[in-house]
């Protein structure tokens, strides 16, 4: 049985989270869209706000009335089950409603929410839309952490944002050897997972090495200046073609400056600190350095199997493995089956955590995934033999 006083610590914890992740923005931050993938904060706010309002308060909770008849519209993301919504690459035309309006509109639905915890006994069902709703929140304030970085990264003047959710040096790597066998992957245990991890089952693996470190920003400019942009054969002829498009030469937020590397951080324009991971590369870059090193990348199973010998959660890590469902997977009927299952093609699985993922957000079997050109996401590099 959930712990329903617990779980209300957690909501109240998470909401303030987001919150507090805004505040050092200034008011005209919230509602600039410089690319499609990138959502507005302004927009971050009211979508998990109206997660709740649409998964949890309407359905269950007594005499609830909405906030706002248009915000549904306006905050949807892509469940279809939920209605019509504004398109993706219109989130940052939304002057209206102005942030005032929308953080009043989170403190009603939180005080909503909370309401309806204590004055109602929640049925189980109840208490797991809202761990989901903490959760969906909580991927959101990591994705909240991308977008203000990309936002605040493209403006002229390079803004101090603040010294938080800034990566670690790292030591070189050695490598470790993992033996053939066969091993379970997928969740399993008590708390919390997405439906993406299950089911449980079993996969051959090869004998493999796998690096503890991840790739620093040392080696990666060793890369660079090995012609590393230039030479095809390290390169996947979808990434070649991507990184020739984009005029692509060093990681996203690098800029040469007196013939050094200089990059845009949340604390503002620095040097590249070579003893630090090397992060913003998509799968392409990834992958193509992981070639010029004789290497390669994981897969998502070596991974999981040697998680608990690695050093990890500074920067979510590649792997060479596409994202698809696993054996016995099947998606809830209606709008929550829409959370993860309908994106498996196409996209890349990363495993491990970064710094800007909320505490207790992470565990081995988390299947996090992008589109192999993303960029802003915070992805790093680890190699394998």
């Amino acid at each position: 049985m959930k712990n329903k006083e617990l779980i209300k610590t957690d909501f109240l914890t998470t909401r303030s989270l987001t919150e507090s992740i805004c505040a050092p923005l200034e008011v005209e931050d919230y509602v600039p869209q410089p690319i499609i993938d990138v959502s507005p904060p302004k927009w971050h706010l009211g979508h998990t706000t109206w997660f709740f309002e649409q998964f949890v308060l309407i359905p269950f909770a007594t005499n609830y009335q909405l906030f706002h008849e248009d915000f549904a519209f306006l905050f949807n993301s892509y469940y279809n089950h939920a209605g019509e919504r504004v398109l993706r690459p219109n989130r940052g035309l939304m002057s209206r409603p102005p942030v005032r309006e929308v953080m009043q509109y989170r403190s009603y639905v939180t005080e909503k929410l909370i309401e309806m915890i204590t004055k109602q006994d929640p049925a189980e069902e109840i208490l797991e839309r809202i761990i989901l709703g903490i959760n969906h929140e909580q991927q959101h304030q990591e994705l909240l952490v991308y977008d203000l970085k990309y936002i605040l990264g493209n403006q002229p003047t390079f803004p101090v944002y603040g010294d938080k959710f800034q990566t670690k040096p790292i030591a070189k790597s050695d490598f470790r050897k993992f033996t053939e066998g066969i091993y379970e992957i997928g969740f399993a245990g008590e708390g919390f997972f997405f439906d993406n991890e299950l089911g449980r089952h079993r996969v051959f693996l090869e004998a493999f090495e796998m690096a503890v470190q991840l790739v620093t920003n040392g080696e990666y400019m060793e890369f660079i200046e090995a012609g590393g942009y230039q030479n095809f054969d390290y390169w996947l002829d979808e990434g070649l073609s991507f990184i020739k498009k984009e005029g692509i030469t060093a990681p996203l937020y690098w800029y040469r400056k007196g013939g050094e590397w200089w990059n845009y951080t949340l604390n503002g324009f620095q040097k590249v600190d070579p003893s630090l991971p090397v992060q913003h590369v998509s799968f392409y870059e990834a992958s193509a350095f992981a070639s010029w090193k004789g290497c390669r990348l994981p897969t998502e199973f070596e991974w999981e199997v040697a998680a608990d010998q690695l050093n990890w959660g500074q920067l979510w890590e590649w792997t060479n493995s596409a994202y698809l469902p696993y054996p016995g997977f099947s998606k809830v009927p209606g709008a929550l089956g829409e959370y993860n299952g309908k994106f498996m093609v196409s996209q890349h699985v990363l495993r491990g955590a970064s710094v800007a993922t909320p505490s207790g957000h992470s565990r081995p079997t988390y299947r996090n995934f992008f589109h192999p050109s993303s960029r802003w996401v915070f992805s790093g590099i680890r190699l394998a033999n």
